[in-house]
């Protein structure tokens, strides 16, 4: 009797183990390919976008109004989180999670095939802004259903780890949209504005067709199943979240701000890079170099918040981020390449992988199941709506005068702050047993 009741625990732990092993998988392939779509997206509004999409005249101008397409992907995010978040809640993780991966994947093979401003005018930004958009829309929700897929299959005491796959997942697309970059940065600047610039955008199609067939594999949570099952899930769990969690809601969108840090890093930083004269592959194999360690390290640094808590790898996280700007920016004004390297990668795998890696568990596990969706989705974008301009705001403060990176640093450095100010606020979660996390819905 006793062996087979221990017998059958194993078995347990081990299917368990399974499904949370193939949910990491899933976050991690979903965010590989939501961020090279993503990013291949900032590279070229780095890159290209100002010199094909919009008039000639002031390269400072059209920069600025290619940021500015780059941004209106994040007005689009809380649209995206309400509507997923709303879905996810109530239809499941998994369905909805698909839907975000097929419009994502539309979106960024869709703008491969624009025209641009010499053959349609005026019609060439405004498609590319709606494609950008939808990329928003996807965006919006992706990040938040992987992290709670992830954090409510895993086994407790672990679901900063597993969650934590879908962070290392955005790292590994970085790293695929620098790759595929690399060889378009390195042709003439004829052949790259004529045709190169579109190749990374086309290859998002592989990425995709891998990503949806391990997706459409996966299994609903266990804990959410269980609401569906009783009909305990609520009507609308995007006002019910505002409701029963309105703390957890700003805990978490003051938190959200640590994103500012790698936004800046790779739309600002690579242009600024570059007007000062390094070359545009040099800033995409500094790139390249920090995710790649960012997807081992990140894993890790949130294995440190299963055993010492969220809140003190968190925050010691974001500070070193506020801090480290300001020598990375200032590496860059004076064209020190291994200094670049250096300090981009102990910010990209070290300080901001710290923060980064946890926020997927911290933020789900402020949430009860039946909102967890809705609330860490919409509560994310608030952060990431803001991230998502502050490559414009830094390029119009800065302007053309190279030497004054300041006003970039600070921006970071009191978004910094914001987060800091979050996690003091928010509760510890990381011994909570799932079934108890968050409010009592009723």
């Amino acid at each position: 009797m006793t062996n087979t009741a221990t017998g059958a625990g194993i078995g347990a732990e081990q299917r368990q183990l399974k499904r949370a092993k193939k949910a990491a998988l899933a976050a991690f392939l979903g965010g590989a390919l939501e961020y090279y779509d993503f990013f291949i997206y900032a590279t070229a509004a780095s890159l290209v976008f100002s010199k094909i999409f919009f008039p000639s005249g002031d390269p400072t101008v059209a920069l600025i109004a290619s940021f500015a397409t780059f941004g209106v992907a994040y007005v689009a995010r809380p649209f995206g989180a309400v509507v997923f978040g709303h879905l996810g809640d109530k239809i499941g993780r998994k369905n909805t999670l698909v839907l975000t991966l097929v419009l994502m994947g539309s979106a960024t093979f869709l703008i491969g095939v624009l025209p641009d401003f010499n053959t349609a005018g005026y019609w060439a930004p405004a498609l590319l802004v709606l494609l950008r958009l939808m990329q928003g829309l996807s965006a919006g929700a992706e990040t938040a259903g992987a992290s709670a897929l992830s954090t409510e299959e895993a086994p407790e005491g672990r679901r900063g780890f597993f969650a934590s796959f879908a962070m290392s997942g955005i790292s590994a697309g970085i790293v695929l949209a620098s790759l595929a970059f690399l060889p378009v940065a390195a042709m003439s600047e004829a052949d790259r504005l004529a045709w190169g610039w579109r190749i990374p955008f086309w290859l998002s199609l592989v990425v995709l067709i891998v990503a949806y067939l391990v997706r459409r594999s996966l299994e609903e949570p266990e804990v959410f199943e269980e609401k569906h099952d009783h009909g305990e899930l609520v009507k609308l769990p995007f006002a019910k979240m505002f409701k029963t969690h309105p703390a957890q809601f700003f805990q978490v969108a003051l938190m959200s701000f640590e994103t500012v840090t790698n936004t800046f890093m790779q739309s600002f930083g690579l242009a600024y890079a570059v007007s000062v004269g390094v070359p545009a592959s040099t800033m995409l194999w500094v790139s390249i170099t920090g995710n790649i360690i960012a997807v081992v390290s990140q894993p890790f640094m949130a294995w440190l918040s299963d055993r010492y808590g969220r809140r003190p790898i968190f925050i010691t996280g974001v500070l070193g981020s506020g801090v480290m700007i300001f020598v990375y920016f200032s590496v860059i004004s004076t064209g020190n390449i291994p200094m670049i390297f250096l300090t981009s990668t102990l910010i990209t795998a070290g300080t901001y992988a710290m923060s980064n890696a946890i926020y997927p568990a911290w933020f789900s596990e402020l949430f009860n199941v039946k909102v967890r969706y809705s609330g860490m989705a919409i509560g994310l974008q608030v952060g990431i709506l803001c991230a998502g301009f502050t490559p414009l705001l830094g390029t119009a403060l800065v302007g053309a005068d190279k030497a004054n990176w300041a006003p970039a640093a600070w921006i970071v450095a009191a978004s910094s702050l914001l987060a800091v100010a979050g996690a003091y606020w928010a509760r510890e979660t990381s011994r909570t047993p799932l079934r108890e996390l968050g409010n009592s819905v009723r």
